[in-house]
């Protein structure tokens, strides 16, 4: 199975106010750097109203930042569509519409199709949380029991455009099953420290917004002693409780910055999480993270890639450490409100005096734009992965003309990991395979995979060599390389449980090998294995029922299906599977509602629309049976066997 990991593309902007180049009295020497004591693992997040009582009016400054905005409950107030009621969203690939409509106060996303003017599908999903300020988007999640999903609609408030998300486009609208993980949760919001382990994207409760200690750290410890009366004079030393930004290195200022500014495809670190990065930190310490470099990478690039931008910068790479992101912007005060002016003095600050005699652009053109240095040397432009947006490149340069033809056809040079210079071999062997499943499908990617993995110690790649012959769509080689190692010995190796389920995903492919070769008896010690260490992703207990299916433990399959449908009543697949279930067992009345229940919530689902035309036709309901059949004939005309049971359906009356 290809899992779609898409990371979401709801960027919260830089929302900060202006500062001078950093002041060096302010910041520590890289090799003398503190020893922030709310680094320790028991110290805990407190959340941003612990803040207040002591620092009111930048806990009040910094609300109205983009990252203050980047995530919160689904309200009219926090919306930015225009609520007229009259955009509506086609996706013409799948013949589907979607509406958002507020009711009594409460968010929803109507999907619908139609049919000469008749509606033949709706569905109704309410909206809990919207994601992102609205500086660039709005897009909307939903919970079902703390399952967190994306929906298909994105409002892009640059364009003023309801549309579809980033990734559902072209035929590639997930609907409503888009995972929203620890990955995507970790940056646009405050540290989900209520994520559940053996999950990919369950929360007891999530934060409504990135808060202080994204920046500064956990705050219990800080927030303790101060009520302790523990004080520190800052003017004299630094109070180590929590990290202060300010008197980190420019290096490790930067660090932190690109911790959700860098975005790409990340690979951690055996044994760490999106968890265990602090501030304060290197981020290679806790992940690498690629990105892939086309010819035309000079003149393209991706939404939140500041930081990558910004490191190509002359300005950066002379400025030697004085000049970062903190250079431009004050992370408590919203971007919004700073002027050209300001953001001129950081240039001015460096690149000449207040007559702007530096500057070789004619002075009607400087003058046109108030001799605004960000509009010439910083343009805003769209980006490649995110539609109706514009955002400020921070390669800050002379313009250039492009001197490649930009091209949706892109070769790829490289995959370089833009904060690690030295990445392991076994980094590199993760990034490659991450690239092929998440991002492009060139399996030039899985030969280079190959290459690094063959470097690495036999007994200690296990899990690159599964996902390798995984997405290679081989399970022969698979299932040889298990029985050269030992089956038995692969499922006592296979035991640790983690927050981004390696293990639990390794025994979860090996399954699908066995499954595939139809050894079911195999496939399922695999599934049960992936249950085992992670017991609340939903896809492992559908494959774990499935196979105990076909080897006729009805009731094992019972179990993981009813599982499924308690934690998420949305989900089809558990609807279609617990009908057959009914229908072995005789029961047709039951069997014919969970059928119908699948295609209420997925008119698509062929599997579930054949099982009810089935169950209507040993019935007798031969009329309903034809009904519901024509949408597939009308899909796949040349059907072979779609065509012969039409025929047959036509002949019974």
């Amino acid at each position: 199975m290809r899992k779609s990991l898409l990371v979401l593309f709801l960027f919260v902007g830089l929302t900060v106010v202006l500062v001078q180049c950093n002041d060096p009295q302010e910041s520590s020497d890289s090799s003398q750097e503190l020893a922030w004591r709310n680094h320790h693992d028991t110290v805990s997040y407190v959340g941003m109203n612990a803040c207040l009582s002591c620092h009111g009016e930048i806990h009040h400054t910094f609300q109205h930042t983009g990252m203050g905005q980047s995530f919160g409950r689904a309200t009219l107030e926090k919306s930015h569509y225009d609520w007229n009621g009259s955009e509506v969203i086609y996706d013409e690939d799948l013949n589907l519409y979607y509406q958002p409509i507020f009711r009594d106060s409460l968010l929803f996303v109507r999907e619908f199709r139609l049919e000469d003017g008749d509606t033949i599908h709706k569905r109704i999903q309410q909206i809990q949380y919207i994601i992102g300020s609205g500086q660039h988007t709005n897009s909307h999640i939903y919970n079902v029991n703390g399952y967190l999903y994306q929906a298909p609609f994105t409002y892009y408030t640059q364009d003023g455009k309801a549309d579809l998300p980033p990734g559902f486009e072209d035929g590639a609208n997930s609907r409503f099953s888009r995972i929203i993980g620890l990955e995507c949760m970790s940056c646009h919001n405050a540290m989900p420290t209520n994520f559940q382990l053996g999950s990919d994207n369950k929360f007891n409760s999530v934060p409504m917004g990135i808060d202080c200690e994204r920046c500064h750290g956990p705050g219990e410890l800080h927030v303790s002693e101060k009520l302790k009366g523990i004080v520190v004079d800052t003017a004299l030393e630094a109070d180590n409780s929590i990290v202060n930004p300010r008197r980190l290195s420019s290096e490790l200022q930067m660090e932190l910055c690109q911790r959700c500014h860098l975005q790409g495809n990340a690979v951690l670190k055996p044994g760490m999480s999106f968890f265990d990065f602090k501030p304060g930190m290197h981020l290679s310490e806790v992940m690498d993270v690629y990105l892939p470099r086309y010819d035309d990478s000079e003149h393209s690039f991706i939404m939140a890639s500041h930081a990558d931008r910004l490191k190509l910068s002359e300005c950066y790479i002379a400025g030697e450490g004085s000049f970062n992101c903190i250079s431009c912007h004050n992370p408590h005060v919203s971007v919004r409100e700073t002027n050209t002016l300001r953001f001129n003095q950081t240039c001015t600050s460096c690149h000449g005096g207040a007559d702007q005699s530096f500057c070789t652009e004619d002075e009607s053109v400087r003058m046109s734009t108030d001799n605004n240095c960000v509009s010439c040397h910083m343009p805003s432009s769209s980006s490649n992965d995110i539609p109706h947006v514009s955002v400020h490149d921070h390669w800050i340069r002379v313009p250039q003309e492009p001197t490649v033809q930009v091209s949706e056809n892109k070769t790829l040079r490289a995959l370089v990991a833009i904060n690690n210079p030295n990445p392991s071999t076994r980094s590199k062997a993760r990034a490659f395979l991450r690239q092929f499943e998440q991002f492009e499908g060139d399996l030039t990617l899985l030969d280079s995979a190959w290459k690094y993995i063959q470097k690495l110690p036999r007994e200690e790649s296990m899990t690159e060599r599964v996902h390798l012959f995984h997405l290679r769509g081989t399970p022969a080689l698979l299932r040889n390389y298990v029985n050269q190692e030992g089956p038995s010995n692969i499922l006592q190796r296979l035991t640790e449980r983690s927050f981004d389920n390696r293990h639990a995903w390794t025994a979860y492919r090996i399954g699908e090998a066995y499954n595939s070769l139809q050894e079911y008896e195999n496939a399922r010690a695999y599934y049960q294995k992936a249950v085992e260490l992670a017991p609340l992703v939903l896809d492992f207990r559908n494959k774990l029922g499935a196979a105990a299916l076909k080897i006729g433990d009805i009731e094992s399959a019972r179990t993981e299906y009813t599982f499924m449908l308690e934690s998420n009543p949305y989900l089809s697949e558990a609807h279609n599977n617990l009908g057959y279930l009914e229908l072995f067992y005789g029961d047709t009345a039951s069997a014919t509602r969970y059928f119908e229940n699948a295609l209420e919530l997925d008119p698509d689902y062929h599997t579930a629309r054949l099982n009810l035309v089935s169950t209507y036709a040993a019935q007798g309901e031969y009329a309903k049976a034809r009904t519901l059949f024509r949408p597939l004939i009308q899909r796949y005309p040349d059907n072979r066997e779609y065509l012969l049971f039409w025929e047959e359906l036509q002949r019974i009356d």
